[in-house]
């Protein structure tokens, strides 16, 4: 029993925790490439909140992983067969309930540990945060972190190098070999102000990719995994701590 996993620990543990934090992962279920299982994103979302949960949980700080919510928003791969979608609205709906039960029972840091790029949570974090003043709301997205640009030759952003090596590390045997994967070659839009990122509309994702994946696995490796998950682990514990040492109105400097 791991007592900063709410899955894993009982109530004789937690009705004698003060938590200060809560983090709750959140994924998606949805195709990647040929090589990679559907719940990819669950599993990385997971393993990386229980990761740095477990960094914070050393350095002192009292937090606790909820369950992973395994459906994102995937309206851009509605024909995928099996791409599972929750709409934004929805999303709202359920976040305010989690925000809700943590802010009644006195836990006020709430973090989303985000493994899903179609998901975005901060314009309904803006809202709920005026619901809920006394909430410090925050999103992280673990697969912006910057270290992967110096550790991986490929940066694409769907089961390329950086995905694959992650799965090979956390679930090897959930993982097909390489050369039955796609090359995760993608179409992008043809118009300008997308392309400079300062325009953009939703991808069509069966009209850019053939295979499901944007990126190409072919040198990821379980080494490479290994040391990615590892660092972002550290960092993002290092920011619970800092989170949780916090006074509710000192976040400034």
């Amino acid at each position: 029993m791991r007592p900063y996993i709410l899955a894993e620990t009982n109530w004789k543990t937690v009705k004698n925790t003060n938590y200060q934090l809560a983090i709750l992962p959140w994924g998606a279920t949805e195709a990647h490439n040929y090589h990679l299982p559907y719940s990819t994103d669950n599993f990385e979302a997971e393993a990386v909140a229980v990761g740095a949960a477990k960094v914070a949980w050393e350095k002192g700080v009292k937090v606790i992983v909820l369950p992973v919510i395994p459906f994102g928003v995937n309206t851009g791969q509605h024909d995928i067969k099996l791409d599972m979608n929750l709409n934004p609205s929805t999303q709202f709906a359920i976040l305010n309930d989690v925000i809700e039960t943590l802010n009644r029972q006195g836990i006020y840091k709430f973090v989303i540990l985000n493994s899903h790029g179609g998901n975005d949570f901060r314009q309904m974090l803006r809202e709920l945060g005026l619901k809920y003043p006394k909430m410090f709301l925050s999103q992280i997205d673990w697969y912006k972190i910057k270290e992967q640009e110096e550790l991986f030759d490929d940066l694409g952003e769907h089961a390329g190098e950086v995905e694959t090596s992650m799965m090979l590390f956390l679930k090897p045997e959930l993982v097909l070999p390489l050369d039955e994967a796609g090359n995760g070659a993608a179409k992008r839009f043809r118009f300008k102000g997308i392309q400079e990122g300062w325009a953009w509309a939703e991808r069509k994702w069966s009209m850019v990719t053939a295979d499901t994946g944007i990126g190409d696995p072919a040198k990821a490796t379980a080494k490479k995994g290994k040391h990615f998950y590892e660092l972002i682990c550290q960092k993002i514990g290092d920011y619970l701590f800092e989170l949780s040492e916090a006074e509710t109105d000192d976040w400034y400097e």
